[in-house]
């Protein structure tokens, strides 16, 4: 989600006082987009972005943004909002008139494009002090705008597009991230905070937000200690899951248009009393 601006509620994206038409970017079936954040060439990430991407052109066209080696500005800058810049209102809302006015400058464009034909949106990095490298954190700040991935409203409910709709919703994402930490270390009880907890930001406050359906964590662990075959059984790993990654259910968060967060933000007290993990936010097994 955008964070141009503090947002009236804690964790929310900035809203403007607007209501536009339904958003919607039918994707294009077969296609991907893989956006990989590291920026040494022949590291054990790029064997793996190099990999992936050779597996998925398998089920139909891959498309890629390697952000280091593009040379992608992650730095949200007023010239986002192009002449709307100077006018009032928060930033969020002036970029959202400049893509409707069509002055989104042309690498986020680019990068917008390829993301509205994607139907399988694949996010590639190293875990960075327990998150994205800043990289893709300005990727997903330009990216994923008021006016492109969210801001319109549901016309049933009369609520916001948003967690489980959106529009980039009818999408898939897998999240492949390689850890320097043990699989205990970062595991449930691990010191570091068990990796959904980690990313719970990025899976279920950035991807769920607009719509778009999270599949489990693909998660390498050691990675700055894998010798040859430890590389090798990665690549060998990730291009297995690959190859059945349609038939992946994903991960069950729940819908904010479902009703379970009714009448405020937070889920109602009758479901699940008493607990206040981040596990409350997704469905039980039915």
């Amino acid at each position: 989600m955008t964070t141009t601006t503090t947002p009236s509620t804690p964790g929310s994206a900035p809203s403007s006082h607007r209501t536009p038409a339904l958003l919607a970017h039918p994707p294009t079936p077969g296609t991907s987009l893989w956006v990989h954040a590291h920026p040494q060439e022949g590291s054990f990430n790029d064997q793996l972005f190099r990999a992936g991407t050779a597996a998925l052109a398998r089920r139909g066209e891959v498309l890629r943004s390697d952000l280091y080696r593009q040379g992608f500005d992650p730095v949200l800058r007023t010239q986002d909002a192009g002449d709307h810049a100077a006018e009032a209102g928060n930033l969020a809302s002036r970029i959202a008139q400049a893509h409707a006015a069509g002055q989104i400058p042309e690498p986020v464009r680019e990068e917008q494009r390829k993301l509205a034909a994607a139907e399988l949106l694949v996010l590639q990095f190293p875990l960075w002090w327990y998150g994205t490298p800043a990289i893709l954190k300005g990727w997903l700040d330009r990216v994923l705008t008021e006016g492109f991935a969210y801001g319109d409203m549901d016309p049933e409910l009369a609520v916001p597009r948003r967690y489980g709709d959106g529009g980039l919703a009818g999408r898939r994402a897998l999240v492949v991230v390689t850890a320097g930490e043990d699989p205990a270390s970062i595991g449930p009880r691990g010191i570091s905070g068990d990796i959904e907890s980690l990313l719970f930001p990025l899976t279920h406050g950035t991807l769920w937000y607009v719509g778009i359906e999270v599949l489990d964590i693909h998660l390498v662990t050691d990675a700055d200690v894998l010798g040859a075959d430890g590389v090798a059984h990665e690549i060998d790993r990730l291009q297995e899951r690959l190859a059945g990654i349609d038939a992946e259910r994903p991960v069950p968060f729940r819908s904010l248009r479902e009703g379970d967060y009714r009448g405020t933000r937070a889920l109602r007290e009758d479901l699940l009393p008493g607990r206040v993990d981040l596990g409350i936010h997704r469905q039980l097994a039915r």
